[in-house]
């Protein structure tokens, strides 16, 4: 990998990671267009790392006081009833699913996942689904505003069957195209959630899967040398942190007063654009993959 690809695949990480359009399907499809070697589910995992850093930065009020109360509250019972303990607890929760899955799948994550005609269906399925989940959400706050329908609910309603379908729907985001923060955000609107609750859970629900993952790809990378560069993997990472604290501040002011759906009709078009040009023989389903 050269400097200019790590730095090309640092931009596109670090605007794709926190909006709902998948990162790792944005890393693979730059690789595959400029046909460059698939940069792998290591350089992913690696570079959000970066991102998340970001997250740890952007959130870092939050995280402290999560952090801080759950473990007081290992030892002082009263502050089990408070909402950061409880937060601690569900954030744990709902990052069995993707921790179970990512191990047990790791071999298809890293071959037949990457097939480019799964991220074309993967892309418009689960643009299909955040449509409906983000219309579901623009009906309930414009009934809202007519005393119609349900009032969305906030993070401080969230339960443990809640978190672990959000953690489930993270678990999606192991196949690219699906996008975690879409995963996540449309299981947390069709939960009844606002925006703005299911961003942040999302968000805070990535750090320990992101961290856990990229501190696995590195423990495999030291064992194994020889499968990536450091150099320039480590530049794409700087590059995914400073980009994506950009995105998140951006996305957090976007969410509360906009819909999702431009990056639904972008995500669907992006989808059907790979099926043609794969489909007409211009892009291999295994175009840019490391070895091929």
């Amino acid at each position: 990998m050269s400097w200019f690809e790590s730095l090309i695949l640092g931009l596109v990480q670090g605007l794709t990671e926190f909006l709902p359009i998948s990162s790792s399907a944005h890393l693979r499809l730059t690789a595959a267009f400029a046909g460059w070697e698939d940069p792998g589910a290591a350089f992913t995992a690696i570079t959000q790392i970066g991102t998340e850093a970001a997250v740890l930065i952007y959130f870092r009020k939050d995280i402290a006081k999560i952090i801080s109360t759950w473990f007081r509250s290992l030892y002082t019972a009263s502050l089990r009833s408070e909402q950061d303990a409880k937060m601690g607890w569900l954030v744990i929760v709902g990052s069995i699913p993707i921790g179970v899955l990512g191990l047990t799948l790791k071999d298809q994550i890293e071959g037949p996942f990457r097939d480019l005609r799964v991220t074309a269906t993967t892309l418009v399925v689960m643009g299909i689904v955040l449509g409906v989940a983000d219309r579901l959400a623009a009906r309930d706050e414009e009934g809202g505003r007519h005393r119609a329908v349900r009032e969305r609910k906030t993070l401080r309603q969230l339960s443990v069957k809640d978190g672990l379908i959000f953690g489930v729907c993270q678990a999606m985001a192991l196949i690219p195209g699906v996008s975690r923060s879409g995963a996540t955000i449309s299981g947390g609107l069709l939960l009844g959630f606002t925006r703005e609750a299911a961003a942040r859970y999302s968000f805070l629900l990535a750090i320990p899967a992101v961290l856990a993952s990229g501190a696995f790809e590195v423990k495999d990378v030291v064992e194994s040398p020889g499968h990536i560069v450091w150099g320039p993997t480590i530049f794409a990472t700087v590059i995914a942190f400073v980009v994506g604290y950009a995105v998140i501040a951006w996305f957090m002011k976007f969410i509360t007063t906009r819909s999702f759906m431009p990056f639904v009709v972008y995500r669907i078009i992006l989808g059907i654009l790979l099926f043609v040009l794969v489909g007409a023989g211009v892009l291999s389903p295994h175009a840019g993959e490391s070895g091929g």
